[in-house]
């Protein structure tokens, strides 16, 4: 059998681990000047104005947005039910509870009047999630949180370099948006995420509450004039910061990060040319002048198909080919669905398309040899 090919692979060269190695050289690998620098070098990407604030999680960026927007006990959060938990958890850290609605049986993204649908008095934020690297329709969740007087943060951690109608996500009018830049992403610091903002306020609390509550980290108190030993808690804060280490993949990773795009949408472009004659449900692409990321690759088993999904994933395996399903959804996951009585039939669209979903191999080290033997492996099995 060929060697296998897996679902994911971080895409990481020699200025990474140079960086890497001066940074444990420079004796100083916690936050310090080296996300200092990908926090102004991310500034400048996203543009707009935007203040970057490194932290150790997309979940961390999320918690420290929503606590500082003033999340608390009893107010409500909108969510899509198709996510990874964390979008969901860091509304029950507050004490807060989530309001989970249905998606577009098209982009999989949150259904506009689904949201709708979910809104009382009690609801506080709406937090889509560009799901796949697919932007949301952002004009419509503004419009809707203006209307009802909400909050919005975006949930992004699928969604960069993704644009929506030509601006990048991170630039758009939202409250926060937050991004990932765990293993799998687009790209990576190993473990890490990164909150903007163009609220001065919302930056400030986040960032005292991104390490302990302290009004000043260690490497500002080591440029200030008052004593390096002295610091002030104003908040109990949390234990969120990036470290210097993996800033250091960071700042190159962002540099690359057009030709991974580049990459993404050409592997994208060879799977839509070679595919769309099997019985699948291919994934959207932007058509409104936007662009996806293309974080996930994710299709659909149709009812006409010669297997289902779970054999599809089978076969896929078997031949060394490693796939995933993103996601196994909130209602169908014990604590949520016990938390809130969800049910199936609650979630008509999300859970039809959980039941045909699996994400194929897409990363920018993959080669078109690969490619095609993914491709040759779905087309014998679905023909």
């Amino acid at each position: 059998m060929s060697s296998f090919i897996p679902f994911a692979l971080p895409d990481i060269g020699n200025d990474e681990i140079n960086e890497v190695i001066d940074t444990l050289k420079s004796g100083w690998i916690t936050t310090g000047p080296k996300v200092k620098r990908f926090e102004s070098d991310f500034q400048d990407f996203i543009g707009s104005g935007v203040e970057a604030i490194a932290v150790n999680s997309a979940t961390s960026g999320l918690h420290l947005a929503l606590e500082a927007l003033g999340v608390g006990e009893g107010d409500e959060i909108i969510i899509p039910s198709l996510t990874f938990t964390a979008t969901a958890e860091v509304v029950r850290y507050l004490g807060a509870n989530v309001r989970i609605a249905d998606i577009n049986p098209i982009t999989l993204n949150i259904d506009i009047q689904a949201i709708k649908a979910e809104i009382t008095s009690k609801t506080k934020v709406i937090m889509p999630v560009h799901y796949a690297g697919l932007s949301c329709n952002m004009d419509e969740i503004l419009l809707l949180a203006k209307e009802f007087g909400l909050r919005v943060v975006e949930d992004a951690a699928h969604a960069l370099p993704t644009t929506y109608k030509g601006d990048i996500i991170g630039s758009l009018e939202s409250d926060v948006t937050v991004f990932s830049f765990y293993a799998n992403k687009t790209m990576t610091t190993g473990e890490g995420g990164m909150v903007v903002t163009r609220n001065a306020e919302l930056a400030k609390r986040m960032k005292i509450m991104r390490l302990h509550g302290i009004d000043r980290d260690a490497f500002d108190r080591f440029q200030s004039k008052k004593p390096v030993w002295y610091y002030e808690v104003v908040a109990p804060g949390f234990k969120y910061n990036m470290t210097d280490i993996a800033a250091a993949m960071g700042i190159h990773q962002l540099k690359k990060l057009p030709g991974f795009l580049d990459r993404r949408q050409y592997l994208a472009k060879r799977y839509f040319d070679s595919l769309s004659d099997l019985p699948l449900t291919l994934p959207m692409d932007d058509v409104d002048g936007g662009s996806h990321s293309w974080h996930l690759f994710v299709i659909r088993v149709q009812d006409n198909s010669p297997v289902n999904r779970d054999e599809l994933i089978q076969i896929l395996s078997d031949e060394g080919i490693g796939s995933s399903v993103h996601y196994v959804p909130l209602h169908r996951q014990p604590y949520w669905r016990d938390k809130y009585q969800l049910t199936i039939d609650m979630f008509p669209v999300t859970d039809k398309a959980y039941q045909t979903m699996l994400s194929i191999p897409l990363y920018t080290t993959m080669s078109d040899e690969q490619q095609d033997r993914v491709i040759q492996v779905l087309r014998e099995a679905l023909t």
